[in-house]
């Protein structure tokens, strides 16, 4: 996987020193979170490169966006890329370990938008690189910490959005109704028209409405794109 610089349309994302790269996932999430509540605060839980805490810095008019990472590497670089963008004055990230920072915040500091790209290999399986699996694997950061962790940092009116794979999607709704969150907007994604869905996109809140559910396909064909995904990223990608 490439170590090289993504350049993206209003910023560029140093990724070297990361071990999970930057990925479809992660612009998926970034370009699908909703601001549509116009949220003052933002956090993103697992920064990686801080890829998604950019993007909304970009989409957002939020005055505040914090991000956590535990892995050392992708802090620093994560801090990097905040500092080297046009909006490094409302980007921060935490060198944190999740549990640690809910209970030092959750008493002073509640976010409008709690975005996380979580960490979801839970197979057994482990490649031996220590910071690759810690940024891969789910026992890092699994959805039954994650999710009641998050309910105590979001705000009345919040929104919590995640990008799941698709066969965690009920296991995750659970654990949400568990800690009074509940599913407001669920995109499922597949790669094409003939493939299994793959991720589920997830937009929880406090309130417990009837969620809306739609899809999203990818591709048409290879590198041929659905005019669905392209009006999602057109405002990063510089090719599509």
């Amino acid at each position: 996987m490439s170590s090289k610089p993504f350049q993206f349309k209003q910023f560029t994302v140093q990724q070297d020193r990361c071990a999970m790269k930057i990925g479809t996932d992660g612009v998926l999430l970034g370009a699908w979170a909703s601001i549509d509540h116009s949220p003052g605060s933002i956090l993103d839980i697992g920064a990686g490169t801080g890829i998604i805490s950019l993007m909304l810095a970009q989409r957002s008019e939020a005055f505040q966006i914090d991000a956590i990472e535990i892995e050392e590497n992708a802090y620093e670089q994560a801090v990097e890329n905040f500092e080297a963008s046009d909006w490094g004055d409302r980007l921060f990230c935490y060198h944190a370990d999740f549990d640690e920072f809910v209970e030092e915040m959750q008493d002073e500091e509640q976010y409008d938008l709690i975005i996380s790209n979580p960490p979801f290999y839970s197979e057994d399986y482990k490649s031996g690189d220590q910071n690759r699996d810690q940024a891969r694997f789910a026992d890092a950061l699994p959805l039954s910490e994650l999710i009641p962790g998050t309910s105590l940092l979001l705000s009345e009116n919040g929104h919590f959005d995640i990008i799941i794979p698709f066969s965690e999607e009920e296991y995750a709704i659970q654990i949400a109704q568990n800690s009074g969150l509940f599913p407001r907007k669920i995109t499922r994604v597949k790669g094409n028209s003939e493939a299994p869905i793959k991720r589920s996109l997830i937009s929880f809140q406090k309130a417990n409405t009837t969620p809306e559910i739609d899809e999203l396909i990818i591709e048409i064909s290879r590198h041929h794109y659905t005019e669905d995904y392209k009006n999602l990223v057109q405002d990063f990608y510089l090719k599509l």
